[in-house]
């Protein structure tokens, strides 16, 4: 194994690491929406070098967390084994979307970047799965006046959202950031990963 192998592997675990660590922390008791989401999205777009893997490590990760919290945390509300849930495929691709707006928003990882694009992460989730409810759920009529209600209702979580998505990637790109001081080698940006 040479050198820039050796740095790409490196550079690879930190990364996936830090996403993995996000999405543990989903277990740890928080309020409504506040959430790791957007900024995985967002530190998987910014730092994979191959952009395949900031789209499929950080939903591996999320998904896997999905299925412990629905089926051992939340499990006895089911009444079987959830690989997904209803929703789902508005949760995961709002995450594959804030993933895309973040290959491009983050090109530079800059402070002011960085909280444009939590925002972004922000509106982008609310928009996306605040339709999901409406569209997949009953409890909103199938109408204009229905969806702008889902959205109404949705709110109040909004603040929870954003925040989340700021301070998640303020902790996220701050530890890789942090890192690359310790360890030099990780700012390099390899050809292949």
């Amino acid at each position: 194994m040479n050198q820039n192998t050796k740095i790409i592997d490196l550079r690879f675990g930190v990364i996936s690491m830090i996403i993995l660590l996000a999405a543990l922390s989903r277990f740890i008791p928080h309020p409504p929406n506040f959430a790791p989401i957007g900024g995985m999205a967002l530190f998987g777009a910014a730092y994979y070098s191959k952009r395949y893997l900031a789209f499929a490590i950080p939903i591996v990760f999320m998904w896997i967390s999905d299925l412990i919290l629905n089926n051992v945390v939340y499990g006895q509300q089911f009444e079987h084994f959830v690989w997904f849930y209803s929703g789902s495929v508005f949760t995961y691709g709002a995450f594959a979307l804030i993933v895309f707006f973040g290959i491009f928003a983050l090109k530079k990882v800059r402070v002011s970047n960085l909280v444009a694009s939590a925002l972004g992460a922000s509106i982008i989730f609310f928009i996306v799965s605040n339709f999901g409810v409406w569209f997949s759920g009953t409890m909103y009529p199938k109408d204009f006046g229905g969806l702008m209600a889902c959205y109404a209702a949705g709110i109040p979580f909004f603040h929870n959202t954003l925040a989340g998505d700021l301070i998640y990637s303020v902790v996220m790109f701050g530890a890789f950031e942090l890192s690359t001081k310790k360890i030099p080698q990780l700012k390099l940006t390899p050809a292949v990963e």
